[in-house]
């Protein structure tokens, strides 16, 4: 079994029941433990400003799928919520995100999969959910999250519980 670090997002709908409905979605995943999820967090719209602010999250899993398995059951579980992915557009508005943050302590570099998530060490909206409930998750090359957390402005995010 791996220990696999999830990151949530939403800013379509209702993007706080949406992520609460996530984390069941992935607690029903098979050969997969939900461990922990964090509380929910207020984040402005982040790289296209011109949005909704998001509702961000984390959850922790304990797995016996593969990166890869993983990856493609987080895409279904988008794909189930109605998220519809546009190649070439960025940071842009979305019924549910779902990012594989971390996979244990593995570096993954795959056309379809890169681990740890390229920018986790500098995105507040990742780090600071994923810090309440895995501090000392190691992201290879930069640290542990409760050290990379320190390292980057919170910028609005707040929490908002549940």
């Amino acid at each position: 079994m791996t220990v696999a670090c999830i990151g949530l997002g939403a800013n379509l709908g209702d993007a706080a029941q949406t992520l609460r409905d996530a984390f069941q979605a992935l607690a029903a995943l098979p050969r997969t433990t939900l461990q922990a999820r964090s509380q929910l967090y207020s984040t402005p719209a982040w790289g296209n400003e011109d949005q909704p602010p998001f509702v961000n999250a984390a959850a922790l899993l304990d797995t016996a799928l593969s990166g890869p398995e993983l990856l493609d059951a987080l895409l279904a579980i988008e794909r189930g919520f109605g998220r519809v992915r546009t190649p070439g557009v960025h940071w842009g508005p979305r019924t549910l995100d779902l990012d594989l943050l971390l996979y244990g302590e593995a570096v993954i570099d795959l056309p379809q999969l890169q681990v740890p998530h390229p920018y986790l060490h500098e995105r507040a909206f990742a780090l600071l959910p994923l810090a309440e409930i895995a501090p000392d998750a190691v992201i290879p090359g930069h640290g542990r999250v409760r050290d990379a957390v320190v390292r980057v402005p919170a910028c609005g995010i707040a929490p908002i519980g549940g």
